[in-house]
């Protein structure tokens, strides 16, 4: 299979527009468009019955002491973890792409609804996708001002002191099965758990962002 991007390149920065959060030279930050980026594939396997697509940053920090505050900086030496931005389920096989912005536009505070979101492929032919939650629901948990569940695509935010560049993986996988084995609310990681022992074929792109000015300065679209 091959993935890839008219929103960013493969290794290059994803754009702002596609991000949670932009920086802002007075705030740090500002919300962004959080559009999702355009994904499309092709040479999927003989036998597919379904596709699944997660998009993941494997540099969540995992110690938040430090993270947005003044005077201090999220070290490169910490250890890290996977952060879920996007699963997206049960894709049919005649879908080939997704545009960007199709299944976010700007910030939701409290988080789009989910998990079914329906979806007209360009032959006219309506499907019912699922979004699984992504990690946004825990790191609001104690805010209430944005508290929820949050479905869907929510785009980078990685800490702006943060010394390392943030990683993100979008990867798609071909199924032999037509529906995920999942119901009612699911993450990620369940998610992944759940494709064990269907896969037929997968693909992946990278994309990087920082809201570090220092580090966004070196970084190539």
């Amino acid at each position: 299979m091959r993935l890839w991007s008219d929103s960013f390149t493969d290794g290059g920065l994803i754009p702002a527009e596609c991000a949670f959060a932009a920086i802002d030279p007075d705030t740090h930050t500002r919300l962004s468009s959080n559009r999702n980026p355009h994904l499309a594939w092709d040479d999927v396997p003989t036998g597919t019955q379904s596709l699944i697509l997660f998009c993941y940053d494997i540099d969540a920090p995992t110690v938040g002491d430090n993270v947005n505050k003044e005077g201090a900086v999220v070290a490169e030496a910490l250890p890290r973890a996977d952060f879920y931005h996007w699963t997206l389920v049960d894709i049919p096989v005649a879908m080939r792409s997704l545009a960007e912005g199709k299944f976010s536009e700007l910030v939701t505070p409290h988080g789009k609804p989910g998990p079914l979101v329906p979806f007209t492929i360009k032959n006219g032919t309506e499907h019912q996708l699922r979004q699984g939650v992504n990690d946004y629901t825990s790191w609001f948990l104690g805010d209430p001002d944005m508290a929820g569940e949050y479905y869907g695509y929510d785009g980078p935010c990685p800490p702006w002191n943060d010394l390392r560049v943030h990683t993100y993986l979008f990867c798609i996988y071909a199924l032999d099965i037509p529906r995920l084995a999942l119901e009612g609310r699911f993450t990620g990681p369940e998610a992944r758990l759940a494709i064990r022992g269907h896969i037929l074929d997968e693909a992946q792109m990278v994309g990087v962002y920082s809201l570090n000015p220092a580090l966004a300065a070196t970084l190539v679209p």
